[in-house]
């Protein structure tokens, strides 16, 4: 089970609202929404409704359960490997497919 500020800035970021509490914040620079925590990019809705996800170089477990609870987004962890809706994936930026 995620925690509030989890689910609370999730919503706020795919509503596109701006939202900071602790460590994660939600923020628009131009067009673009992002997801931050501690100051780093793990997520963004562009203006078309793309989005893509990072883990920032944090394989960490507040990073995956922030990203988890994005829609289209499925991260597990087996031997220190991240995988991304059951294939490895090395953290860098990557779109998701939301629909």
């Amino acid at each position: 089970m995620s925690k509030k500020i989890t689910q609370q800035s999730v919503r706020k970021f795919l509503d596109r609202t701006p939202f900071k509490k602790d460590n994660t914040e939600v923020v628009k620079e131009d067009s673009i929404y992002y997801l931050k925590l501690f100051g780093n990019k793990i997520a963004a809705l562009e203006s078309d409704g793309k989005m893509w996800i990072s883990n920032a170089g944090w394989d960490s477990k507040t990073t995956k359960e922030r990203l988890n609870e994005l829609p289209g987004v499925n991260i597990r962890q087996s031997k220190g490997e991240w995988y991304l809706n059951n294939l490895q994936w090395d953290g860098k930026p990557i779109y998701i497919d939301t629909i």
